[in-house]
């Protein structure tokens, strides 16, 4: 079994800032790790590292839908700590729920930057250094959502990228089982956020009423994401669905 000392263990979690992955950044932080934080937003970056703990969350802002960016994000995180541990792909955004042929191309290039694209640059460079590292190894866990599997009406563009996240993840296990790198998936259902807000008010359900639906507190996701990420690298979760109990998923709901 190949693992790191609690205290020098690095994870990287996009889209850190707010939302689900402030949350998971948090139950890192209270597990051990040291943890980098990325997004746009350098001041929104700032004030979760002050929030959490300044010295365990490092703020380094970058695009991750940029191949540059995402380079010189790796570089850096390799520079000031000469490993990573873990990978968290949580970054991504949606469009407003309208019709199929109602969306914009920039929609759809959007969302597959943020949710596709950036997941697969900074799986490509946690792979670079993880395969290097000595220790060598380490873990990837990506965001899949619920809508990796069962779509919502009106969500095309967010839809295609969580069920490619689910190809993405089986692919980047498979391919990094020879160097020890371990890669999973959660799928999360109404974790409370300002993704979610408008659940409570009310969401347009399959059969076409509009329902509000039960969320729930992001930070059991945090939670879900340790249990993944402490476990030894030759042991890997493939995929975990958390989940609100009573939001309307499993059956005809």
């Amino acid at each position: 079994m190949t693992s790191t000392s609690p205290s020098s263990r690095i994870a990287l979690v996009t889209g850190g800032g707010t939302g689900v992955g402030k949350a998971i950044a948090a139950a890192l932080v209270e597990a051990g790790w040291t943890v980098v934080v990325t997004g746009r937003r350098l001041a929104v970056l700032e004030e979760t590292a002050r929030t959490l703990g300044s010295g365990a969350v490092v703020p380094m802002a970058a695009d991750i839908g940029d191949p540059a960016a995402v380079n010189a994000l790796f570089e850096a995180i390799e520079d000031r700590f000469g490993r990573l541990d873990l990978l968290v792909n949580n970054a991504g955004t949606n469009v407003p729920p309208v019709a199929l042929e109602d969306v914009t191309f920039d929609q759809w290039q959007t969302i597959l930057a943020a949710n596709l694209t950036g997941a697969f640059l900074c799986t490509q460079g946690a792979f670079r250094l993880m395969k290097r590292q000595v220790p060598r190894g380490g873990r990837i866990v990506n965001n899949g959502s619920i809508s990796a599997t069962t779509p919502r009406p009106n969500s095309a563009p967010y839809t295609a990228t969580k069920h490619a996240i689910a190809g993405l993840t089986k692919s980047t296990a498979l391919d990094g089982r020879p160097f020890d790198i371990a890669c999973g998936q959660i799928d999360i259902g109404n974790a409370a956020s300002d993704m979610t807000a408008k659940m409570s008010s009310g969401v347009l359900q399959a059969d076409g009423r509009v329902a509000p639906e039960p969320t729930m507190d992001p930070a059991a996701v945090g939670a879900a994401v340790v249990h993944m990420a402490g476990l030894p690298l030759d042991i890997n979760i493939l995929t975990l669905t958390i989940m609100a109990t009573k939001m309307p998923f499993v059956g005809r709901g």
